[in-house]
């Protein structure tokens, strides 16, 4: 039976040395602050970007906190125990950054009424649980642009963890921005049914471009997508983080998205004891995404033309799901106006220019 190691580490904001303690802070103590990752922080990938947020926070706010993660923990019931492990030790503030630690934050937030907690691409709250998550699809959409000038064969590869929608936000974005460039091309997509598995990841890849896709791009954790590419002399477009020393000659740019501004406020509202539960979902306008990372095959021609989209998204004049969309199987789901953030986060059909029938979990 494989057996998962979870490693925990201990990360204090000054350089004092480190105790594991129970119970609620003395008032001369710093805020304890806890993070948990879905997969290893490793060198790039969501939980990489996550963890620069912390530390952006750490730079912050130095000495008034310090904060531990424990990374690599599954969604389920290892989520529920690490995430009450930690209300345990007296951590007054945490993050849990995957969407299937929803209903275990919930939970564990019942019998910790005392402690906070912000659980990060989910839809519910309680007293003490707050929600964020950045609009991906956004940068998404200029991404898709980005894809449209440079793909020759007019397919496109991306490898999906799930079917949920924050995922098909993404696809969907994906596509639409491809295709308001080249309006014949195709997306393919295979979900691997994980967040993170390297191995899944670079087949899946390989699949895509096996089958004519001349760029790759995925939502899932790891490099593998853009190595692939890389060895295979195509082009990718990375997610969560960027990874061009993974791609250096593959990587067009990276859709990213960054959580320091916002960890930080949170924890500030905990210091000053103004902190509310609420629900944040920022994009171009709000700083929390970016498309960067660029590689050697964009001018500066395209990057202004792809500043310009970004800037039509932030000020509004761009809607990404503006009226007609219509699904890949015909279907007319929205026939005027723009999809609202309860049509987002319902969504559940790929657009026209996606490839396959959508399956379900």
């Amino acid at each position: 039976m494989k057996t998962r190691l979870i490693r925990q580490t201990l990360v204090a904001a000054t350089a004092a040395a480190c105790l594991w303690a129970a119970g609620p802070a003395a008032a001369d103590e710093p805020l304890k602050i806890g993070f948990v990752y879905v997969s290893p922080v490793g060198e790039a990938g969501w939980s990489w970007q996550q963890d620069l947020g912390r530390k952006f926070m750490e730079q912050q706010l130095g000495d008034k906190i310090k904060t531990q993660y424990v990374e690599d923990v599954p969604e389920g019931a290892d989520a529920e125990r690490v995430i009450r492990d930690l209300a345990q030790q007296g951590n007054k503030l945490i993050f849990t950054t995957s969407f299937g630690y929803m209903n275990p934050t919930i939970k564990v937030a019942k019998q910790f009424p005392d402690v906070k907690f912000v659980h990060s691409t989910g839809y519910k709250t309680a007293p003490n649980v707050a929600t964020t998550n950045a609009r991906f699809y956004q940068s998404r959409y200029v991404a898709g642009v980005l894809a449209g000038h440079k793909t020759q064969t007019g397919v496109v590869g991306y490898v999906g963890a799930y079917p949920i929608p924050e995922v098909l936000q993404g696809i969907n974005a994906f596509t639409l921005g491809l295709r308001s460039v080249k309006p014949d091309a195709t997306v393919r997509v295979i979900m691997v049914n994980s967040w993170f598995d390297p191995g899944k990841e670079r087949d899946a890849a390989l699949a895509l471009l096996d089958q004519g896709a001349d760029i790759v791009t995925h939502h899932t954790d790891s490099t593998a997508t853009v190595q692939a590419a890389e060895e295979r002399g195509k082009w990718a477009i990375a997610y969560h983080s960027d990874m061009l020393k993974f791609g250096p000659k593959a990587q067009l740019a990276a859709v990213t998205h960054h959580w320091g501004e916002y960890f930080t406020r949170e924890a500030k509202a905990m210091l000053d004891g103004t902190w509310k539960s609420d629900q944040v979902w920022g994009g171009f306008k709000e700083g929390m995404v970016a498309l960067e990372g660029f590689g050697p095959a964009v001018d500066d021609a395209l990057k202004a033309d792809l500043k310009a989209k970004e800037d039509a998204i932030a000020n509004g004049s761009l809607n990404v799901f503006a009226a007609p969309l219509k699904s890949n199987e015909g279907k007319v789901v929205l026939a005027e106006g723009a999809l609202d953030d309860a049509g987002l986060n319902a969504m559940d059909y790929y657009v026209e220019g996606v490839v396959g029938k959508l399956t379900k979990n």
